[in-house]
């Protein structure tokens, strides 16, 4: 279900949700052609290889993540980015506790199923 637009969104109204030893999401915003999704993950914690039809945009908002897009692996720090197009199999594992701020393209349904 796709809410009605909110044009504010305060942190402190949305609840963290656990997806993996390690991991926990926060579903900032989303609409039916986009979504903003933060991601903590603690040291170690691994954010299995996946491929899903949705264009991703990565930021590494803190920490330090390496990240595997179809094999090909890269070390990234806060501030860097990765771009996943639709179909492709990615994954990362936390080298550092940060955080990765998500953005989907169209929403992800099935986040908010």
């Amino acid at each position: 279900m796709i809410p009605s637009p909110v044009f504010f969104i305060e942190e402190t109204s949305i609840a963290w949700e656990h997806t993996g030893e390690g991991v926990k999401r926060q579903i900032m915003a989303y609409d039916a052609n986009l979504m903003l999704v933060k991601v903590a993950f603690e040291t170690g914690a691994i954010g299995s290889l996946h491929s899903h039809p949705h264009v991703q945009l990565s930021y590494v908002a803190s920490g330090k993540f390496e990240a595997s897009i179809r094999g090909e692996k890269k070390v990234l720090s806060a501030g860097d980015v990765f771009h996943v197009p639709s179909g492709l199999e990615h994954g990362v594992v936390c080298l550092e506790a940060g955080m990765l701020i998500d953005v989907f393209n169209p929403y992800r349904e099935d986040f908010v199923q």
